[in-house]
């Protein structure tokens, strides 16, 4: 990578408008972000897990050879770009090394000055790995998006309630059993990546504050807030898309039970969040002051 490059790492939350984000990066003329939105690569590195990951790759990409070939040429040529970016990825996955891994974010990348990977699961890395990934540039970025405690959760819990149900199985119940159960201390994989005073408190200690970006979901689709990351980006300001949604949840409706134990139990999170960044959403307060 030359100087000018821009490296970011778009770091979470989840649910919280991480893939809205990526296809407006993917789209902007000045950004390299392949097709692949959450590579997995410093979380999978710590957790020993490379070689998994990468025989996923390998299966998706099987998957997807098998497919007939689509007669629309958009769509043909988005999987030939998909097929290529596993394969690709895959390679790198092989050899393990901070080198392949940068190597394969500017591939193709031309003339454009920032490249990038947005998977919110790094937001769980330890703070001796974020100041590695601070230090892989010279100019190197981190965004990460807030969105309401209560509403992030429950989105969380119905992806995953969605990917364990059976075929046409109704979500709503098997929804509300997880949120038992996160409530309760289990399934701490969903907790973990609401818990805004923990990962808060590590990329603080991890990373320049001025090479970090904090955004909140629910202003993220305004031009405003577009223009303010661009800006932080140092790339242009471009319209948005602002009225389309990525990968929105199955509309299933919280109890007032169920939200009043969830704001009750996340009560320490708004508490965090407006005392140390000063103002949150009104959503945030309404949801706060209704427990």
């Amino acid at each position: 990578m030359t100087g000018e490059t821009t490296l970011m790492f778009g770091v979470g939350a989840t649910k919280a408008g991480t893939s809205w984000l990526h296809r407006y990066l993917a789209g902007h003329p000045e950004c390299h972000l392949r097709s692949i939105k959450e590579l997995h690569f410093f979380d999978s590195l710590e957790e020993g897990r490379l070689e998994r990951v990468r025989a996923e790759l390998d299966e998706e990409r099987a998957r997807l050879a098998a497919r007939p070939v689509s007669a629309s040429r958009a769509r043909a040529e988005t999987r030939a770009r998909r097929m290529a970016d596993l394969a690709d990825w895959s390679a790198a996955l092989s050899a393990g090394t901070e080198a392949g891994y940068l190597d394969y974010l500017a591939a193709g990348r031309g003339t454009r000055r920032l490249i990038g990977d947005i998977t919110p699961a790094y937001s769980l890395l330890p703070v001796g790995r974020l100041k590695r990934m601070a230090t892989m540039a010279s100019d190197v970025r981190f965004v990460y998006l807030l969105r309401d405690p209560v509403d992030r959760l429950w989105s969380h819990v119905r992806m995953i309630a969605r990917r364990r149900a059976n075929p046409g199985e109704a979500i709503g119940p098997r929804a509300g059993r997880i949120l038992a159960r996160v409530l309760a201390g289990d399934e701490t994989h969903i907790a973990e990546r609401g818990d805004y005073r923990s990962v808060l408190t590590r990329l603080w200690a991890a990373v320049d504050p001025t090479r970090l970006c904090l955004s909140y979901y629910e202003e993220l689709f305004s031009q405003s807030s577009i223009d303010r990351i661009c800006g932080f980006l140092g790339i242009a300001t471009r319209s948005a898309e602002l009225g389309v949604r990525v990968h929105a949840g199955v509309p299933v409706p919280m109890s007032r039970e169920q939200r009043r134990a969830a704001a009750e139990w996340l009560a320490p999170q708004y508490d965090f969040v407006a005392e140390r960044l000063g103002r949150v959403p009104p959503v945030w307060q309404s949801h706060r002051v209704g427990v």
